[in-house]
């Protein structure tokens, strides 16, 4: 079973990652990315300002672990934190990512363990321990909740950006109704 967390340790972790430091806007524009959307922390560090497109209401995801680009919805929640951050936080930097480091010179996060230990320290604010691989796990998160809200596995693997359904399977596990729905009959049962 993939370790994940409840809605309410999510809105928890959000709630306290606005903790009052330097850095807590993009902390929290991060944390939405992962809960939100299951992206991989090394696809938020890749993320380039000219991936969002504000008009349309979506971003590109580049080419990672599955070797495919995918373009996906911004959420409203995310955009106003991310809008947050970019606004009134993110230091000025010809750098193009997204996310930067929080000492100077600002430039990418080049290490995916920033990202864990941001997600770890939101996670320990708020109370939720015992979830290894914290990063990880809000991608299971936001896969669960796609399941979950009735997403087909093909729609959840395409969000994801994984490669084959196989790898999707997993979450199925999670919503015992909708495998009970599909299900087919056992052979030489009575009807």
């Amino acid at each position: 079973m993939p370790v994940r967390l409840t809605a309410d340790q999510i809105e928890r972790m959000l709630a306290a990652s606005l903790d009052g430091s330097a850095h807590e806007l993009r902390n929290r524009a991060m944390l939405l990315f992962l809960a939100r959307i299951g992206l991989r922390a090394q696809e938020l560090t890749q993320l380039m300002l000219d991936d969002i497109d504000w008009g349309a209401g979506c971003m590109r995801i580049r080419p990672g672990k599955s070797h495919r680009e995918r373009c996906l919805p911004l959420p409203h929640d995310v955009g106003e934190a991310l809008s947050a951050y970019l606004l009134r936080e993110r230091p000025r930097s010809s750098c193009r990512a997204v996310f930067l480091s929080t000492r100077e010179p600002y430039g990418p996060i080049l290490d995916t363990s920033v990202v864990s230990r941001t997600v770890r320290r939101a996670m320990n604010r708020a109370g939720v321990v015992g979830i290894p691989a914290a990063a990880h796990a809000l991608r299971h998160t936001a896969a669960t909740q796609m399941v979950c809200s009735g997403a087909s596995f093909k729609e959840v693997a395409d969000v994801l950006g994984h490669a084959s359904l196989a790898t999707t399977a997993i979450y199925a596990k999670l919503d015992l109704a909708t495998l009970a729905q599909v299900a087919l009959p056992w052979p030489g049962a009575r009807s």
